[in-house]
């Protein structure tokens, strides 16, 4: 069968994290291609893509950034295409800016950090990709901005005690955020809270605490896996060149 291509946009200051999800898509049979779209690197169209991640970033989607106004309109294009995307945490913010609304996204008054349990909703057990998250999944989760639960056009399929829009949907769409971090292992865990300390400190977030109770998180690990199958079993998108 043939590998199916997902675009990777690369949200942050470097275009390798500990998670290497980009290399992970890879071994679950996907052709990746990365684009820094932190440093304003993007494809010229989406022709031939059957699938877009979009990654975390130190960016508030709502920022008038350069890189952040062209991923809006490269969502918004996606979005007409039906191309399959996910977003985790500023990738799910930006994803419900450019489809929902700017006024989606909101600056929380204080940050949620730590490694939680994430109830699912009635409508995750019929998701296609958040349905191994019932009842519940264990996940870290690090943020200061925050997605809106009430809009029409977004099914919420997973909340937390501070957040209730953890994981949605944007209508019928292939179409998914994801506020937290499943793509942290348990093995990646330590490494990646003692390179970021500092500013977990500063956000409420207790290090040792933190490695203390990591975990692997497999069950939110699914949605990732069943994103990666659903790209590679969708048709594959009709070519169409427009200038992004």
């Amino acid at each position: 069968m043939q590998r199916k291509r997902l675009l990777y946009l690369h949200n942050g200051r470097s275009t390798t994290t500990v998670a290497r999800l980009d290399d992970r898509f890879e071994h679950w049979g996907l052709e990746v291609d990365r684009f820094w779209a932190f440093n304003n690197e993007f494809p010229q169209d989406l022709a031939g893509y059957d699938g877009i991640f979009l990654s975390g970033s130190p960016h508030g989607a709502y920022e008038d950034v350069p890189f952040i106004l062209q991923e809006h309109r490269l969502i918004q294009e996606a979005s007409r295409r039906r191309i399959p995307m996910l977003g985790v945490c500023f990738g799910s913010q930006i994803l419900a800016s450019a489809l929902c609304g700017r006024d989606q996204v909101f600056r929380r008054p204080y940050c949620e950090i730590g490694n939680k349990w994430l109830s699912a909703t009635p409508a995750a057990a019929s998701d296609p990709i958040a349905a191994g998250i019932v009842p519940r999944a264990y996940m870290f989760v690090w943020h200061n901005d925050e997605v809106r639960a009430d809009h029409p056009a977004m099914t919420v399929l997973a909340g937390s005690d501070q957040c209730p829009n953890q994981i949605w949907r944007y209508r019928d769409q292939p179409v998914w955020g994801i506020q937290g971090h499943p793509e942290i292992t348990l093995a990646q865990a330590p490494v990646w809270f003692e390179q970021n300390r500092q500013r977990m400190e500063l956000d409420g977030g207790n290090i040792d605490h933190l490695i203390a109770t990591a975990d692997e998180a497999l069950a939110a690990k699914t949605m990732l896996t069943r994103f990666a199958a659903l790209v590679q079993s969708s048709p594959s998108v009709p070519p169409e060149s427009v200038n992004l």
